[in-house]
């Protein structure tokens, strides 16, 4: 399978998107996209999943591969239950299990060369498929993406717009198309379901391009970056951070070499100039003419677009040592969530992280007033000056103009005190007579914390304020963050912003929120300290209980015992295959061969290993009927 984009544009509404697109897509490709916003990313992915058309350009596709994207995810049953949903994602594997049982049922029955060879070719195929592995990744996908045992027999039409959302992006990661398209697919998910995410795309057999502003996110699963910049591409091999180290190279060579042209282009054309009109010189100026006309004239390199808000504050006043004290807060709406005791001190930079429908957003919005606690109290020490930033203010609609909505929040700003601040968050010229509605969501954040920076806090609580930002504007956020003298909370799931900003980490999970008295890193060692606990399994209702005769008994026991010892014999023979590929002299020099057929040998010996306790269960229950019956 291929795809590629050569010269390719895109023109909406008469104003070009892209200009120059070169792009490439082949089997296993792990490619990130990335760019500013409003460079075209996103355009990209509508071009590739054949919802946009090239203006110019050519795009060619070899072979018919299946190309995934959210927006072609739809529920065609609403009274479907969530697990019924999920495991249509798995039509194939299905449809081959029900050919795999009447296969086995005939092999038993008929027991001729013909039936055992069409069941061993089902098998085979069946466990290349992951057979027998499917039904465990989708339950743990399910319980990663923050879904209770009991949601898992909802139906469809009971869950909320966000909750359908996670349910459409999980059955389009587990329908396996050959090009999976993601978009931002980081958005609102925890930092569990982020490093699930991150392990199911590490081990993903076909494509994917992923479009992403968490960059520690990319950094674990791309190998390929292509950047848009003024509407062409560039590729680089290599994940998000090596893309960063290489683009600076190459700029820098490129620039170099430019300059370097220049000089010579300006050294010839004065030599010309010079001897041109003299007689004994003439010769030599035409030389110097067909050797300037020669060269391949080099375009100078576009300036990098760092373009950015900007801003520095100082609060008017520190504040008091003691900030905030939280004691035995339960918080929540008719039930509590979680229960938070926590001292704040002057200089803490607190980042608040766990599973979603915890409590991180309702501890927040508690104690900045807009939830009532369930019991428990909170209290702010003296002097201090709440800065707040909620993540709907991405979501704020307005039929104001940016300028008029920043004169509501500041009404004794001069036109040009007004009209400076706002050029400092790159609102400038015509832009501030946008209507806030019109605003993306990213430049929504940047009003906003314009409008809360210039209040001048001690204490900035902070719920997902890199939501909507591109990678640019969440650098320039960490900035002056870290050089902010006061107190910070916030809440994120951007491991990499955490990491950079947090001193402390207060966790919220199940039935616990804890301090700790350091950063993300050492909170991460912590936890893989932590002894591992026994899982405990949860218990599916009870079916209801059948009536048999013993002899029935005996007989369906009698054919289970063949049926696995056939397997046995089976397994055994693809493990003694694999050992023999695996010894070959042609394979020893292909480590990713090796690699490969590794897996599939670990995979089968696993298989092997609970296909032998099952026999050995079925066996030991067929020797109690017998001396029954």
């Amino acid at each position: 399978m291929q795809l590629i984009i050569k010269n390719g544009s895109l023109d909406l509404s008469g104003e070009q998107i892209l200009r120059n697109i070169n792009f490439e897509i082949t089997d296993n490709s792990r490619i990130a996209l990335v760019g500013r916003n409003g460079c075209g990313k996103t355009s990209l992915l509508k071009i590739i999943s054949g919802e946009y058309s090239l203006t110019n350009g050519n795009l060619t596709l070899s072979g018919k591969p299946k190309i995934g994207t959210l927006s072609q995810m739809t529920f065609k049953d609403e009274n479907l239950t969530l697990v019924e949903e999920i495991r249509s994602a798995y039509e194939d594997i299905l449809s081959l299990k029900k050919r795999l049982n009447t296969a086995q049922e005939n092999m038993s029955v008929i027991g001729d060369d013909n039936s055992i060879r069409i069941y061993t070719e089902l098998l085979d195929t069946f466990t290349n498929m992951g057979g027998f592995y499917f039904e465990k990744e989708y339950e743990a996908a399910i319980k990663k993406f923050g879904f209770t045992f009991e949601e898992k027999f909802k139906k469809l039409s009971e869950f909320s717009g966000g909750q359908r959302t996670k349910i459409a992006f999980l059955k389009l990661l587990l329908s396996k198309p050959d090009i999976l398209l993601l978009d931002e697919p980081t958005n609102h998910l925890d930092i569990e379901a982020i490093s699930w995410l991150e392990e199911y795309l590490k081990n993903y057999k076909k494509a994917f391009v992923v479009v992403s502003h968490d960059r520690m996110f990319l950094d674990n699963v791309a190998n390929i970056t292509y950047e848009i910049e003024y509407g062409k591409t560039e590729k680089y091999f290599g994940n998000y951070t090596f893309f960063t180290a290489q683009k600076k190279i190459r700029r820098e060579q490129q620039q170099k070499e430019y300059n370097a042209q220049q000089k010579e282009i300006a050294e010839l054309e004065g030599l010309i100039d010079r001897f041109r009109y003299k007689a004994t010189k003439a010769d030599m100026a035409q030389s110097k003419i067909k050797q300037l006309e020669k060269i391949e004239r080099m375009e100078a390199p576009d300036r990098e677009d760092k373009r950015t808000f900007h801003t520095s504050f100082t609060p008017e006043d520190l504040g008091v040592k003691d900030v905030l004290s939280v004691e035995n807060l339960e918080i929540g709406y008719d039930l509590p969530l979680s229960t938070v005791s926590l001292e704040v001190k002057r200089g803490d930079r607190i980042g608040i992280i766990g599973g979603n429908g915890l409590g991180k957003s309702t501890f927040i919005k508690t104690i900045v007033g807009k939830l009532s606690p369930l019991s428990g109290s909170y209290r702010f020490g003296g002097r201090i000056k709440i800065g707040y930033f909620d993540q709907q203010m991405a979501e704020y609609e307005s039929a104001d103009t940016v300028l008029d909505d920043f004169y509501k929040a500041y009404p004794n700003l001069t036109d040009f005190e007004a009209r400076s601040t706002l050029g400092a968050f790159m609102f400038s010229g015509e832009d501030v007579f946008k209507t806030v509605s019109m605003l993306s969501g990213g430049e929504r954040v940047r009003l906003a914390l314009c409008k809360l920076f210039l209040q001048r806090p001690n204490l900035l609580i902070l719920d997902e304020p890199t939501n909507h930002l591109d990678i640019v504007g969440k650098e320039t956020l960490e900035d002056i963050l870290e050089n902010f003298e006061g107190t910070i909370i916030f809440v994120s799931h951007d491991r990499y912003f955490i990491k950079k900003i947090a001193d402390k980490i207060l966790s919220f999970e199940k039935d616990n929120v804890s301090l700790f008295d350091f950063g993300y890193e050492q909170y991460l060692e912590s936890q893989q300290n932590k002894p591992i606990e026994e899982n405990v399994k949860e218990t599916e209702p009870k079916p209801k209980r059948k009536f048999t005769t013993p002899l029935k008994e005996r007989s369906k026991k009698e054919r289970a015992v063949k049926k696995a010892e056939e397997k046995i014999a089976l397994l055994e023979e693809q493990i003694e295959q694999k050992n023999n590929e695996l010894e070959a002299e042609e394979n020893q020099s292909d480590y990713e061969k090796l690699t490969e057929l590794q897996n599939e040998l670990d995979n089968l010996n696993s298989e092997l290993e609970a296909v032998m306790e099952d026999w050995e269960t079925l066996t030991e229950e067929l020797i109690s009927l017998t001396e029954n019956t």
